[in-house]
């Protein structure tokens, strides 16, 4: 009985995301982690894809095992979202399709002391983390206003809710994030498209490696797919898993100071390995 009940759950959540949502869906990032976990469970309930993201041969991979399993059409956009016409590329490519669904996945971060850092590598997270982010939220956002039905997806994160030593770049772009989303979660609404802001802790992706992280306790890339798909059209905003939960909520009665203090101590426990020198080594930048 509870076997048929749990299938029966998953049977109504995918057909609520193919009613809803589709039948295509942009999902950016799609080539690992979150972006393709997303994707993954959108062609589990018959959504077509738009796969975008910067490695051709893995969302060639990617597109031919969804198509064969689940029978749906895929599209592969290889782009680099850090360049200033990438998004204009994205809405070329998709004229012909009708949307219904942005899965905003990609982006990535950076971490180590904000003086260490490197210009270049910052600008590049701004495109890629806020500017591509508004370009689409702002391209599609249009397209889903005018058919009337539709939703978007933007990742947050857990530091998006104050500052972050350690990870002051980084968490200041999760904060223009969440910020946009809540905002178009009540300017959209009215128009009928579903606007949320997921905002997991620590997830175990080729994320952590570029950003120069070590994780412990982390959020597997399905755990943060399910719960953020299970939550579009119904909240705001999702924080997936329990250990996000409770610090967040741990967090949320102090002040913005103190809050900050305290991610700064949980940031610098995740980048001690990689950013602290050992002894008689001289400190290498981030």
């Amino acid at each position: 009985m509870k076997d048929r009940s749990a299938r029966l759950g998953r049977t109504r959540r995918r057909e609520r995301l193919r009613a809803r949502y589709g039948p295509w869906a942009i999902v950016t990032g799609a080539s690992d982690g979150i972006g393709r976990e997303m994707a993954r469970r959108l062609a589990e309930a018959g959504l077509n894809l738009v796969l975008v993201a910067r490695r051709r041969a893995a969302l060639d991979e990617i597109a031919a095992d969804l198509t064969a399993r689940h029978r749906i059409e895929t599209r592969v956009l290889d782009v680099d979202l850090a360049l200033g016409d990438a998004v204009e590329a994205i809405e070329d490519a998709t004229r012909d399709l009708d949307v219904g669904l942005l899965i905003a996945a990609a982006g990535f971060g950076t971490s180590g002391p904000f003086l260490d850092a490197r210009l270049d590598r910052e600008l590049e997270m701004l495109r890629v983390n806020c500017g591509a982010v508004l370009g689409l939220s702002l391209g599609v956002g249009r397209r889903l206003a005018e058919r009337g039905r539709g939703g978007i997806v933007l990742m947050s994160s857990l530091v998006a809710f104050q500052g972050v030593p350690l990870s002051a770049n980084y968490a200041a772009t999760k904060a223009y994030v969440q910020s946009l989303a809540e905002a178009l979660h009540l300017e959209l609404a009215p128009l009928g498209v579903d606007v949320l802001a997921s905002a997991p802790g620590p997830v175990r992706s080729g994320f952590a490696a570029r950003a120069g992280m070590e994780m412990g306790a982390a959020l597997t890339p399905a755990d943060v797919a399910q719960a953020t798909l299970d939550a579009l059209g119904r909240k705001t905003t999702v924080v997936p898993g329990l250990l996000s939960k409770l610090l967040t909520y741990s967090l949320a009665p102090l002040p913005r100071s103190a809050r900050a203090r305290m991610m700064g101590r949980v940031m610098r426990g995740m980048t001690k390995q990689v950013h602290e020198p050992t002894q008689g080594k001289d400190p290498k930048p981030a």
